[in-house]
């Protein structure tokens, strides 16, 4: 039995999906001291040790700054994200590295091609029917089935695979070329800007264009 508003008298329908996106406000507040942590701050630790005390200092801090926030969640007994677990361990590998080496430049490539790798997965996921995007917004937005199946749901999912694979191509070939052609400051700077610019268009544009795809999943029963 549908139920009913008891403001209008008239029955209501459940959309078919059985869930709905926190608001965006929430999703921001919950999002922004994850990404100011994990991609701001340590290019602001790394920047200022570096110019202050060297190479040696940057890459000191860095590392410390990462465990520091993994032992930091430890001491209060909150759960430690896997995510930061690989960052921690990506960033040891990178500092190792750059330290045996002598160069900063190295310290900063392998993030970027990785970027670049990202985008490949994204961009392969399309041709296979298996895009990208559908997986990692499930892994954060449990969602029925049934819901997945639509064919409306997975163009959406489709098309912005492709979206994210077209920003991590234009992330990487910018930062690059920055990194190839510009000092380390300028380079932190200008790809701090474009990680911030670029991700924070593309999770917009996601995230209404999911908004949108539910509304219409909604109501389609609506029209029966």
């Amino acid at each position: 039995m549908p139920e009913t508003d008891q403001r209008t008298a008239r029955p209501t329908v459940r959309p078919p999906h059985g869930f709905e996106l926190p608001p965006l406000t929430v999703m921001l507040r919950c999002a922004l001291p994850r990404f100011i942590e994990g991609v701001i701050a340590p290019v602001a630790v790394f920047y200022a040790a570096f110019v202050l005390l060297g190479l040696n200092g940057g890459l000191v801090a860095a590392v410390l700054w990462v465990y520091g926030g993994i032992a930091w969640r430890k001491v209060r007994g909150h759960p430690v994200p896997g995510m930061l677990l690989l960052a921690a361990l990506g960033v040891t590998v990178r500092a190792a590295l750059a330290a045996a080496t002598g160069s900063p430049v190295v310290y900063f490539l392998q993030p970027t091609l990785g970027t670049l790798l990202v985008s490949m997965t994204f961009l392969a996921s399309v041709p296979l029917n298996r895009p990208l995007a559908q997986k990692i917004a499930t892994d954060m937005v449990p969602m029925p089935e049934a819901f997945l199946r639509q064919e409306r749901v997975r163009r959406f999912f489709l098309r912005i695979s492709l979206l994210w694979a077209l920003v991590f191509a234009a992330n990487a070939a910018i930062s690059l070329w920055v990194l190839f052609h510009e000092s380390i400051g300028t380079y932190l700077w200008v790809r701090t800007g474009l990680v911030t610019a670029l991700g924070a268009a593309a999770a917009g544009v996601s995230i209404l264009g999911f908004n949108r795809c539910l509304r219409h999943v909604g109501a389609a029963p609506a029209a029966l």
